[in-house]
């Protein structure tokens, strides 16, 4: 038998070295491969924040746009110098943001016939007696989704005779029993209408038979410190009621459902929003240009006397383009 001989062969491997090299260079390959990842990441994660930013910003432009060529929808054209109210520099800093205030019954339509009016001398306390089953006809919860709201008093007999009132808590009856009829007290609301809550005064037999109405208001305006005292016109600017604190953020700003005011917060990031007016002024036949809202001069105060009020709201009235 022939003996087998097996030899041994032996093959050059790795050394230290090359495995380490190795090792270098696929980590470079993987953090490369992760920082294009992250990189890819950040840019996906910035152009998405970008486009909610602009479809915030989108928005907002699209609801105020909508509202202010809303503005009046369902009041009379007699009241037509209330249906907006801008500032011009509502908001410190160097941008001097604007804000713009209208008023419509743009969601909850309401006409409520007045039996017999009382009171209301001088702005004072009055009394509004309704036809039998006025409240209870309505589509509304009763007497919850009145209180804390502005009405709109139209009267049917006088012509030019309109009020804005305000309705508190407590001041709705006989949603369910009793004699239908809405007390009315002077004084502020928590959002008050464009030339605030004035009365024509007119005598209380041009109330009889009148129609109640909502004054739905709505203003727009952009905190550009994110400090509640640098809006002292602005009512409750606080978390319970919407508000972040946050600078360069657009509102909307209006009356709930529940019939307290909310800040709506519409889009951030905004340094600045500006509204321009154009309209025929001087009556001439020709409109006059874009300018800015002249505070002193068209904004109604509910200090004016009647010939400083007709006059500002002959200028309102004649406004027929807002430009943003």
């Amino acid at each position: 038998m022939n003996p087998h001989y097996f030899r041994l062969s032996w093959r050059k491997g790795f050394t230290l070295a090359e495995l380490l090299v190795a090792s270098v260079v696929m980590l470079v390959v993987v953090l490369g491969t992760l920082a294009i990842y992250i990189r890819s990441h950040r840019i996906a994660v910035d152009q998405q924040r970008i486009a909610e930013l602009q479809h915030d910003v989108r928005t907002a432009m699209f609801f105020i746009s909508r509202d202010v060529r809303s503005a009046g929808v369902g009041l009379i054209p007699e009241v037509s110098g209330y249906f907006l109210e801008g500032y011009d520099s509502f908001s410190p800093g160097d941008e001097a943001a604007d804000s713009i205030k209208v008023m419509g019954n743009f969601d909850n339509p309401l006409a409520l016939r007045i039996r017999q009016y009382q009171g209301g001398h001088g702005g004072g306390a009055a009394t509004a007696f309704l036809y039998e089953w006025e409240l209870q006809n309505a589509p509304y919860e009763c007497p919850d989704f009145y209180e804390n709201r502005v009405v709109l008093i139209l009267s049917t007999t006088c012509p030019g005779c309109f009020a804005f009132r305000y309705l508190s808590h407590n001041s709705v009856h006989g949603c369910d029993e009793g004699e239908e009829h809405v007390n009315m007290q002077p004084g502020q609301s928590e959002l008050n209408p464009p030339g605030g809550l004035v009365d024509t005064g007119c005598g209380a037999d041009c109330w009889d038979d009148a129609i109640m109405t909502f004054g739905q208001i709505k203003q727009y305006w952009l905190d550009t410190t994110g400090s509640p005292g640098d809006y002292p016109s602005i009512s409750y600017l606080d978390a319970e009621h919407g508000y972040l604190g946050i600078p360069n953020t657009l509102y909307l700003t209006t009356i709930g459902e529940q019939g307290g005011i909310v800040h709506y917060a519409l889009a951030q990031n905004i340094e600045s929003i500006q509204f321009q007016y154009n309209g025929d002024f001087d009556n001439d036949g020709f409109l006059d240009g874009f300018t800015d809202w002249l505070n002193d001069d068209w904004t109604i105060q509910p200090g004016d006397d009647d010939a400083a009020r007709q006059s500002k709201s002959q200028i309102i009235s004649s406004i027929s383009q807002v430009r943003i």
